[in-house]
């Protein structure tokens, strides 16, 4: 009768079951009627909608199983049941750490009773949402409402926690420091050479080109009368721009041919400007030094404190036209206006003494009474573009630029340099606000404010009796801001 029993389980009963159960463990005849082939009186499957096609094989061990596995319990005395394991991570919520089947704890219990619609459209949305393949973890579902399941959740072990909060420590200090820490003191360099040249040509502006075949004194009447100080020259045997006609040009003639009141410069009355050149640039002839406007602004300080101008042309090279005249003030301005919006670096709240930034010995200066011709050779030896004017006891008085050198073709009296500076500077400008100085305590923040500010060239470094102690230009100001953080000294080189 056992024997019959047992034949008729295989015969009758689950494949699926049967396929899963190994060969060398066969089912005893005692377990067998608790899983009776199916009867009208039970449901004909526990799933609403077929198994995918993933599902219709037979597992290969019992540790995977697909989608859903049913066991038979193991008690005679029990109801019949089955056991459900599903894999719907979002149907429940609730995860368990992966354990074996002999560890894994009792899943809840369903009796083989026909579920209700509502069940079924729980059951079909938690099928609907399951995960990929099986990874041998086990989630449990309960239909029950009374007691949710217990979370369960898995821990780290010491040594690994460890680590974790070592490493968000190391995280969490560096962070601090990088805040903490000085930016950069290449700021200025990078945003010089992030823009270009073409950023710094204003959206009008007045240029004035000299032809060389014009007379000088013709042409620095014209400077005057236009308000400029420079322009460039252009030769129209070559078609292109040769050189800059400055009011260091108007000094250097001025110097070379004056000899007394009584004797009239017929060299500025006569030369014309490419005549004058032939003279004057024979031995020490250099070509034009120009830019183009998309070269960057980081190039053009380097050329003008490399070659000592104070002028540099900005020349389109597609068209050969001259757009604009780059100078120190124009870029420092430029880089004022956006200063507020970038780190400051260390060094611009460092003194002047401590970077050493300025000239503090052999300072070329004059006296009130100094005559004009003698401040136009210490012009042209020294090469400075302005003369303080100290008294006797040493107090800087007033200063005396080679811009206002050009007064005196504005008023036609360079026929008579021997006149004192103090007298040549009663014709200055209603507007001189007078000597702009600093002190070598001063930060460089606060040079570079009151430099943009007054808009001039330099600033006389005093004591606190008004003393000259040293002059820092706007050559000096770039050089420290721009230069020197990207190791160039182009001043020295």
């Amino acid at each position: 009768m056992k024997s019959k029993t047992y034949l008729d389980f295989f015969s009758q009963g689950d494949r699926s079951e049967s396929a899963s159960t190994p060969a060398s463990q066969p089912c005893t005849p005692s377990s067998a009627p608790v899983c009776p082939r199916t009867s009208p009186g039970t449901p004909k499957t526990i799933f609403p909608r077929p198994l995918s096609s993933h599902q219709d094989s037979p597992p290969k061990s019992p540790r995977r199983l697909s989608f859903s596995g049913i066991f038979r319990s193991s008690s005679s005395s029990a109801p019949a049941s089955i056991k459900l394991f599903s894999k719907s991570r979002k149907g429940s919520g609730l995860s368990t750490p992966p354990t074996t089947p002999t560890q894994s704890p009792a899943p809840p219990v369903f009796s083989m009773e026909t579920p209700s619609p509502v069940e079924q459209v729980e059951e079909r949305r938690s099928r609907s949402l399951s995960s990929p393949p099986d990874t041998g973890q086990r989630f449990s579902l309960s239909t029950s409402t009374t007691k949710p399941p217990i979370a369960s959740y898995t821990f780290y072990s010491t040594s690994h926690r460890f680590l974790m909060i070592l490493m968000l420590m190391i995280l969490v200090i560096s962070s601090l420091f990088s805040v903490a820490e000085e930016p950069d003191s290449d700021i200025y360099m990078r945003f010089m050479k992030s823009h270009k040249c073409y950023d710094l040509i204003p959206t009008s502006s007045k240029l004035v080109v000299f032809d060389t075949s014009l007379q000088v004194k013709k042409a620095f009447f014209a400077l005057v009368a236009n308000g400029v100080r420079a322009a460039p020259l252009w030769e129209t045997k070559k078609q292109s721009f040769v050189g800059m006609l400055t009011i260091t040009d108007f000094i250097i003639i001025l110097h070379r041919y004056y000899k007394s009141p009584l004797v009239q410069i017929y060299e500025l009355e006569e030369h014309k400007i490419e005549t004058w050149r032939e003279l004057y640039l024979q031995e020490t002839f250099k070509p034009l030094v120009n830019i183009s406007p998309d070269a960057s602004i980081f190039d053009a300080v380097y050329s003008l404190i490399k070659n000592k101008i104070h002028r540099l042309p900005v020349i389109d090279p597609v068209t050969g036209n001259a757009l604009y005249i780059l100078t120190h003030k124009r870029i420092l301005k430029f880089l004022q206006l956006f200063v507020c919006e970038m780190p400051k670096p260390a060094f611009m709240r460092q003194t002047l003494e401590e970077l050493g930034i300025g000239t503090y010995s052999n300072i070329a200066f004059i006296h009130p009474d100094t005559p004009i011709i003698k401040a136009l050779g210490m012009f042209v030896e020294r090469r400075v573009s302005a003369l303080p004017v100290v008294d006797v006891t040493g107090k800087v008085v007033d200063i005396y630029s080679k811009f206002d050198v050009i007064n005196l073709a504005a008023e036609k009296t360079y026929n008579n340099l021997d006149i004192t500076v103090t007298q040549a500077l009663l014709h200055r400008s209603q507007y001189f606000e007078g000597v702009m100085k600093c002190y070598r305590h001063e930060t460089v923040e606060t040079i570079v404010d009151r430099i943009v500010k007054a808009e001039v060239h330099r600033l006389v470094v005093v004591d606190d009796n008004s003393s000259i102690e040293g002059i820092i230009s706007l050559s000096d100001i770039l050089q420290a801001l721009v230069l020197t953080p990207a190791g160039i000294d182009a001043q020295n080189s």
